[in-house]
């Protein structure tokens, strides 16, 4: 059993153990006693037909993109899609900002997550998660011999991983409540992310989350964002068309199509921002309006991502009105990697 303790006055770091509780109990101290559980995700990996502005518009300056980024919108992805359960037939909700982004996996520190994964795909796939404890028959990456596991699922094919949220998984009593992870498929992973197989797992302190859902329960929102130009080029592209196909994306979405990111005023706010891909993918998200607690140090605006970045903002909403969020690279923001926030003038 993990044990977390907090002071009357203060967090005590390091309580994680018997021993520790003991000694809090010993000094008057409230001790907070969790006991970790295994969560059950369903998860299936399936072709879509993926549409980067599904408007028809750009939503920020209500005109048509400008060409070449615009002459051509539709292509064929994959996706990670959440179920209820192992007859796969009822999706779970997702939020409209998800976008792209595969289900959000919770855990609070302890915790074991178990993902039974089936391949809806004609290829080969897998799931490989960043941040948590595994063995190799659940690292999902393929080696050569293959390890056997979830390293490669067949076509048609069901694995099932177990994943540990140990304690290094996630937050320390001085860092925010939550830790964010990516998770992506591992056969080749350089053309799976291309094609849209991503997602996060958010771990929480349980002792600062609701123990039943691994929801925190000192912010009011989240949101999580995922900064990458997908390279929709393929083996014969013509070369006029190689800049056409480069989709600079927020969730999967461009000039202004990532929708949903609606707040109240006065809510406590945390934005998960991550980040994949390649040479190009050196991002630097700015939100107009509002300053950031980047990880708990020190207030921004600006976010420096790189390729694997994986970092968490909170903000309190503050100032009412519809903000930009953009990426500060220009020719990002020319090619479209830019939507908005809203914060109603309604109360928290």
């Amino acid at each position: 059993m993990f044990v977390y303790q907090t002071a009357i006055r203060r967090r005590v770091a390091g309580a994680l153990s018997l021993g520790l509780a003991a000694g809090a109990l010993a000094c008057g101290r409230t001790v907070f006693s969790y006991r970790p559980r295994t969560r059950t995700y369903y998860v299936r990996a399936e072709a879509v037909l993926w549409n980067y502005m599904p408007a028809g518009y750009d939503s920020v300056t209500g005109q048509r993109p400008p060409a070449p980024w615009g002459d051509s919108l539709v292509y064929r992805k994959l996706r990670y899609i959440g179920y209820t359960d192992s007859t796969f037939t009822t999706r779970t909700p997702e939020p409209p900002w998800l976008g792209i982004l595969g289900p959000i996996l919770r855990a609070c520190t302890g915790d074991t997550i178990r993902v039974v994964f089936r391949n809806a795909t004609g290829k080969p796939l897998s799931m490989h998660p960043h941040g948590v404890r595994y063995d190799a028959q659940n690292e999902g990456a393929l080696y050569n011999p293959p390890r056997g596991g979830g390293d490669s699922v067949t076509p048609g094919g069901t694995y099932t991983y177990s994943w540990l949220a140990g304690r290094e998984s996630g937050p320390l009593p001085s860092e925010p409540s939550t830790r964010v992870w990516l998770y992506h498929s591992h056969v080749h992973p350089e053309e799976e992310i291309e094609q849209g197989l991503v997602g996060v797992i958010l771990v929480a302190d349980p002792t600062r989350a609701d123990p039943a859902t691994a929801v925190p329960t000192d912010v009011d929102r989240e949101f999580v964002t995922f900064w990458m130009v997908f390279n929709e080029n393929r083996p014969g592209t013509p070369p006029r068309d190689e800049e056409m196909n480069l989709k600079h994306a927020i969730n999967g979405l461009f000039f202004g199509n990532l929708r949903g990111l609606v707040m109240n005023k006065g809510d406590r706010v945390r934005w998960y921002v991550t980040a994949l891909g390649s040479e190009v993918d050196l991002h630097t998200p700015h939100w107009h309006g509002a300053k950031l607690l980047l990880d708990g140090q020190s207030y921004v605006d600006v976010i420096e991502l790189l390729p694997g970045s994986m970092k968490l903002a909170d903000m309190v909403a503050r100032n009412p009105g519809v903000w930009m969020l953009h990426c500060h690279v220009n020719d990002h923001m020319a090619a479209g990697m830019y939507t908005t926030y809203t914060i109603t003038d309604v109360p928290r």
